[in-house]
């Protein structure tokens, strides 16, 4: 299941760093990222007799890796064909896959959208339009119950013209008219994409325009003659990772080779980057070296070509440009030179014009003292008016903050409370802002202000998509086993008197909470059928802000999986469920947790569901791009962090004698952001190992997301919630 996070919860450091973010994390962001996911773990220590093929070489199922090779995807397909005639010829599969395509692709979801220069701008797909329309519309026709749209690309038509299913990667528009754009076309769902310059107003590609081959380079606009690129092309100037190792300038009518370079990071970093940033009437062009998931370096490109680093932390993060105020956060604690202690979930600012002038860091101010259990999911502003996205106990909050001569300012938007709010979007240029507000049981809304939150107005709202009426939203804690307590939300129905069949979700990794929020797929197809639905505030994730993060970090990874495990007994402890009606599914990062929360507590859980997983820690590193996650979990070649890996690692934990319930295990070709070779060693490890109840499916694209045709991302969802009825019901 696609995650579908908004844009408005992405954590933005400066727009390089944004870069870095959006791109690398493997979990995060159900806006375009795999579905987050859940597991549980007591801790156990595995002695050497129990754990399997610890080195490469005593890999027996190594050549699952060749993401490409004949004889690995001979193996898929002979996977594939076995999991659909076990699923899809199920009788109640053709049902669920026609109610998950229809609310997939419903023509009165909600168009989310963005503001810039009088038009919202949106991408949709529907049944008609499979690969989706790039489209806009005027902000006072968007605020209709039907919108005139105005088709900027067809992807269908485009991608029927040229031969190639082109997916819609985004796009760089250039200040201040915004006609013309740096369009990304990825040719297969993944992160490597296409660029071409595209004119917005003729609705075609420039003839003779910017354009570069497929790549996970990144491409913004300097002005209409320059591009910056973090470039990705050849192997010198790729990170170990991957990614952007070199910042470049391109000029028009010069060859991409000829580039000037400005800015390297090292091979040992994780990614470079370059963007341009407005304040006002100023533009500042910012270069990013960003060390690891998070640490970074920020430099300021001066006219002199001199690149000055901003004289802040390593870990800085939420950063963002006001009125001659750069506005940060910390994720330690850090003592400006002023004294100014700053603190982890405060948000803090410097006059940068000072900075700029004098190259001396003068006086920091507190924009947002810190909060116990109140963490930043964001900032954002629009012109005159800068907005700071709060939880506070998993639950959103927007503050509106004005800067005079005289400090800070701050008020809370009037908002929906007790529910998910985000900032959908902020218009950089202008003074619109628009917040969505969801929860469990309630269907998503779009609240819009074309004057900085001073008046609001809810211009969207998606229908309700299942029955809530006979359901409830409950907020239950678990206690660790170190003692901390772990929150979590269970929905089921308001008279729920015994055990019932159980999904139970969790992510806990990369600082990425998991938020309430309505998803009218789970409502249709397992909630109306009387089963519940648990979601997991483990350590690892964003919640409660950087400590909560760091708690599971690398040798505390544990942690994590200690605090799923707390959840799933506690749900027993409560009567919520059994461990054989309790199914468990994670994604990506979640696909480690729900791996690990298989192989060390198999008696704990009914189903396992592993989407998009890590599960090889030990040679993760050597699967494109797993050394960009070092910050996360540890690097294999090191002797100490490699003993911590081996104790959980998944994959080198199969047993033979173990009695593991059923597992299904899902994957992409086209993932170039978590390797199949993950999902699929293991799919072959547990059958060689003897667990018939073990099934893989790997679609052939869509990427680490699952984007482009949204009938293959219905089709995994029939299966999987066929999955979870047959196995938690009994019917298996």
């Amino acid at each position: 299941m696609a995650c579908a996070r908004q844009e408005a919860h992405l954590k933005a450091n400066s727009a390089t760093a944004r870069f870095a973010r959006s791109n690398l994390k493997i979990g995060s962001g159900k806006t375009m990222f795999a579905s987050l996911d859940e597991f549980i773990g007591d801790h156990l220590t595995m002695s050497n007799t129990k754990t399997q093929a610890n080195s490469a070489d005593e890999d027996p199922f190594l050549w699952l890796e060749d993401r490409t090779g004949k004889e690995a995807l001979d193996w898929v397909h002979r996977q594939n064909e076995a999991t659909t005639g076990e699923l899809q010829g199920d009788p109640s599969y053709q049902a669920y896959f026609q109610t998950a395509l229809d609310l997939m692709t419903a023509e009165d979801n909600i168009p989310v959208g963005s503001a810039l220069n009088g038009h919202v701008y949106n991408f949709w797909q529907d049944k008609t339009n499979v690969l989706g329309l790039w489209r806009r519309t005027t902000v006072a026709s968007y605020k209709t119950e039907k919108p005139d749209w105005q088709t900027i690309i067809d992807f269908d038509s485009l991608s029927a013209k040229e031969g190639v299913k082109w997916v819609f990667s985004g796009a760089s528009r250039l200040y201040p008219d915004f006609s013309r754009c740096l369009l990304s076309l990825s040719p297969d769902g993944g992160d490597a994409s296409e660029m071409r310059e595209f004119d917005i107003d003729t609705k075609s590609f420039v003839e003779g325009g910017f354009r570069a081959p497929a790549s996970k380079s990144g491409f913004n606009w300097l002005d209409k003659d320059t591009v910056i690129v973090s470039a990705a092309f050849e192997e010198d100037e790729k990170t170990q990772s991957g990614y952007p190792r070199v910042v470049k300038l391109w000029q028009r009518g010069t060859r991409l080779e000829d580039a000037t370079p400005i800015f390297e990071a090292q091979k040992q970093d994780l990614a470079a980057g370059g963007s341009l940033e407005f304040d006002g009437d100023k533009r500042h062009l910012f270069l990013t070296r960003t060390l690891d998931f998070f640490a970074s370096h920020s430099f300021l490109h001066l006219s002199s070509g001199e690149n000055r680093r901003i004289p802040l932390p390593d870990d800085v993060t939420d950063t963002a440009l006001f009125r001659d105020q750069f506005v940060f956060g910390v994720r330690s604690p850090w003592t400006a030179p002023d004294g100014t202690l700053c603190k982890p979930d405060g948000l803090y600012s410097l006059d940068f014009a000072r900075w700029i002038e004098t190259n001396a860091l003068g006086p920091v101010e507190t924009v947002l003292e810190p909060a116990e259990r109140v963490s930043i999911a964001g900032i954002a502003r629009t012109q005159n008016r800068l907005f700071i996205n709060v939880m506070d106990n998993v639950r959103g909050k927007v503050i509106a903050c004005d800067r005079s001569g005289s400090g800070w300012s701050l008020e809370p938007v009037a908002l929906p409370e007790n529910g998910n709010v985000g900032i959908s979007h902020a218009e950089r240029f202008g003074s619109s802002v628009s917040f969505s507000f969801t929860d469990f049981l309630t269907p998503s809304s779009i609240i819009w202000s074309d004057d900085n939150a001073a008046t609001l107005a809810t211009v969207k709202s998606q229908p309700a998509r299942f029955d809530a009426s006979s359901l409830v939203s409950e907020q239950f804690e678990a206690r660790s086993k170190d003692g901390t307590e772990i929150p979590y939300f269970v929905v089921r129905r308001r008279d729920q008197s015994g055990p019932a069949p159980t999904l139970l979700y969790g992510y806990g990794g990369f600082e990425v909470p998991l938020l309430p929020g309505y998803a009218g797929v789970r409502g249709r197809l397992w909630l109306e059928n009387g089963n519940a639905y648990v979601q997991a505030n483990i350590r690892g994730g964003g919640e409660f802000g950087p400590n909560w993060h760091q708690a599971a970090l690398k040798a505390n990874r544990q942690n994590a999986f200690d605090d799923f495990i707390a959840v799933a007994q506690d749900l027993v402890k409560r009567g919520i469920a059994t461990p054989a009606t309790l199914g468990i599914q994670g994604g990506s990062n979640g696909g480690l947790l729900t791996g690990v929360s298989l192989t060390q507590h198999p008696e704990l859980f009914g189903a396992v569901i592993i989407d998009v997983p890590l599960l090889d820690m030990l040679r993760y590193t050597e699967l494109p791009p797993g050394a960009s996650w070092m910050a996360e979990y540890g690097d294999p070649a090191k002797p100490e962090e490699a003993e911590w890996l081996a104790a959980y690692s998944p994959y080198q934990h199969v047993e033979a004698d173990a009695a593991y319930p059923p597992v299904l295990l899902t994957t992409s070709t086209a993932d170039d952001r978590v390797h199949p070779g993950h999902a699929r060693k293991m799919a072959g490890r547990l059958q060689a190992a003897g667990h018939a109840k073990t099934l893989f499916f790997e679609e052939t694209e869509g990427g680490h997301g699952g984007r482009g045709d949204r009938r293959p991302q219905a089709a995994q969802a029939a299966m999987k919630y066929v999955f979870l009825q047959r196995t938690l019901n009994g019917t298996a």
